[in-house]
């Protein structure tokens, strides 16, 4: 790995379709150069683009589950909700006793019968200990912002060069069709997909290919994120911080976490530990700086859990897990 490939990641964190050719000019390099950089990034697993739906545009609300186990249970357990098509993301946790899953519900998740996974379900399973389950009230980083974007590995001009305009939500949540969620799921495997493949797997034409991306991009319904291994930018830890705030200085310690350079994901829940980060760090002594150093610093945190992430089953984030599951958003 090198900077020129680290590049091609923050460039298409920035626009995970920019053409090659787009990128090639910012860069100062040919376009063979950057397609190729690309294949062997893909080939080796080393980095991919994943096409994703944001639940607030949805008009989904996303609920973070904490289920305790038996040692034995807890990977049969995660596989099972990595099968489900309302979970968009699935890992284990400290010592591989404790699953964690992001899922999403929309306005006839009851109905549909998702809402066992939390309610019904999860608590009767045998060897199960204990199920805890968050909603997410407010994102304070995440989803299209990848941590890569914090990298710096390109310069504030070209990142200016190569970012799209940002989206427009609109005042109602977006509705998907059958259709949709077709061009959705090819789009969860290979964010970078070819048009001509969309059209295959929806049986639109690339004309109605084209229009409904752009549709679903600048309504801010899609977007795409880069997921990578962990020696492209030298990380090898991860884990879940759960921090207890005072409300009045929620939103203010929300956004300073927001900007540290470690911190992937950062969202404010219900519950009486509020805010939720994902960490990632070059190893276990940096995340120990960072926990004992500008966290523990912040004036508003009262007090902390830190879990480390052993395993992803399912979902986008850095160390590539396995393939996003076909149907899920």
């Amino acid at each position: 790995m090198d900077d020129l490939d680290r590049q091609i990641g923050h460039a298409l964190q920035l626009d995970g379709r920019a053409a090659f050719s787009r990128i090639a000019e910012v860069l100062g390099v040919s376009d063979q150069t950057i397609a190729r950089r690309w294949a062997k990034l893909r080939s080796s697993r080393s980095m991919r683009v994943l096409g994703l739906t944001e639940p607030t545009v949805l008009g989904e609300t996303v609920w973070l589950v904490r289920v305790s186990t038996t040692p034995d249970a807890a990977v049969p357990l995660a596989e099972a909700l990595a099968r489900r098509t309302d979970t968009s993301w699935v890992g284990l946790l400290g010592g591989g006793t404790e699953v964690s899953a992001v899922c999403r519900s929309g306005a006839d998740w009851a109905r549909d019968g998702g809402e066992a996974v939390l309610l019904r379900e999860l608590p009767r399973t045998p060897r199960v200990l204990s199920v805890n389950a968050y909603c997410q009230l407010h994102q304070f980083f995440g989803g299209a912002e990848g941590l890569v974007l914090k990298t710096g590995m390109l310069s504030p001009e070209q990142v200016a060069q190569l970012a799209p305009p940002p989206p427009r939500p609109p005042d109602e949540p977006v509705r998907l069709t059958a259709d949709d969620d077709k061009l959705l799921a090819r789009l969860a495997q290979d964010g970078r997909a070819a048009v001509p493949d969309l059209a295959a797997a929806t049986g639109w034409s690339a004309s109605t290919v084209r229009r409904r991306m752009a549709e679903l991009r600048s309504s801010g319904a899609l977007y795409f994120d880069v997921d990578y291994g962990a020696h492209v930018f030298g990380l090898g830890a991860r884990a879940a911080v759960w921090l207890s705030v005072p409300p009045a200085q929620l939103h203010a310690t929300g956004q300073a976490v927001a900007a540290h350079p470690d911190v992937a994901f950062a969202a404010a829940t219900s519950g009486p530990a509020n805010l939720f980060l994902a960490v990632v760090c070059r190893d276990t002594a940096a995340l120990y700086a960072y926990v004992t150093g500008p966290l523990a610093q912040l004036p508003g945190v009262r007090d902390f859990e830190t879990y480390p992430m052993v395993r992803t089953l399912k979902g986008p984030g850095p160390f590539l897990p396995g393939p996003v599951l076909p149907g899920s958003r």
